[in-house]
């Protein structure tokens, strides 16, 4: 049995990682963290009074209750420090949390290093098994089809944009076939092209109703391709986080993607 932290309780991912683990067989919910709702029990957020673990607004808690894997669904502006809370506590971590650039992943490396290697960090911009598998596809089709724009739709409460998987579908398909192609341009009013990731073009949608979407357009003579994937509902990445909280403690060091657990 694993025991589980989950920092970002309180939110909408947190809650549904709290009833995730809760439910499997092979996980512990051992302590609940958020700023806000402190001393309430998880369950009178979720609806399963079975719930029972209290809302802590401290992350001394995560030791307290023995935790060995944290969960972090939370905000790009405090995600890093949390990271490094648990690398400094010897607590694996799991990040689902977006905003991570690369400079950071390089000093969350060396930290684990500098911490004596007894925490594994696991962080993916996406959770749903879906999501992977669009990617994956979308990188083998770029060798193919030579030109490609990528249109991402989240909720208008998300924090960054272009998305996480928007990005990381981008830095796919650029290393897979090599080099940067020439952007398309052709803007009458700034912006209209959206951004230019890796000379990619990324479209960032945001609009209430929308949980998480993406779809690949690629182009060739005469033809497009379109690989599209939709989450309607959060519980769509739990399988995803499950699968990652078992599996960090033995992913030595820095671990980017679920890809790496569905032999892709």
């Amino acid at each position: 049995m694993i025991r589980v932290g989950v920092i970002g309780a309180a939110g909408k991912m947190g809650r549904q990682v709290c009833q995730a683990v809760h439910a499997d067989p092979g996980l512990i919910l051992a302590a609940a963290i958020d700023s806000t709702h402190a001393g309430t029990p998880v369950g009178r957020l979720t609806g399963d009074p079975s719930i029972t673990v209290e809302i802590s607004d401290e992350l001394d808690r995560l030791s307290d209750a023995e935790v060995e894997v944290a969960v972090d669904f939370t905000h790009p502006k405090v995600v890093k420090d949390n990271v490094r809370w648990c690398i400094r506590h010897a607590i694996h971590a799991v990040v689902g949390t977006t905003g991570l650039s690369a400079a950071d992943l390089d000093d969350i490396r060396g930290l684990i290093d500098e911490e004596g290697n007894e925490s594994n960090v696991f962080v993916a911009p996406n959770f749903a098994v879906g999501a992977v598998l669009m990617m994956a596809f979308a990188r083998r089709a770029a060798k193919h089809l030579p030109n490609v724009e990528i249109i991402e739709l989240h909720h208008d409460g998300k924090a960054d944009a272009p998305s996480g998987t928007a990005l990381r579908t981008a830095e796919g398909i650029v290393a897979e076939r090599g080099e940067p192609r020439p952007l398309a341009m052709g803007e009458t009013h700034p912006g209209a092209r959206g951004a230019a990731v890796g000379g990619i073009r990324v479209h960032s949608v945001r609009l209430p109703g929308l949980v998480a979407h993406q779809e690949v357009i690629l182009g060739g003579p005469g033809e497009t391709l379109s690989i599209r994937h939709d989450s309607y509902d959060r519980e769509s990445f739990m399988p995803g986080v499950v699968l990652a909280v078992k599996a960090v403690p033995s992913k030595p060091g820095l671990t980017l993607g679920l890809e790496s657990l569905l032999d892709l």
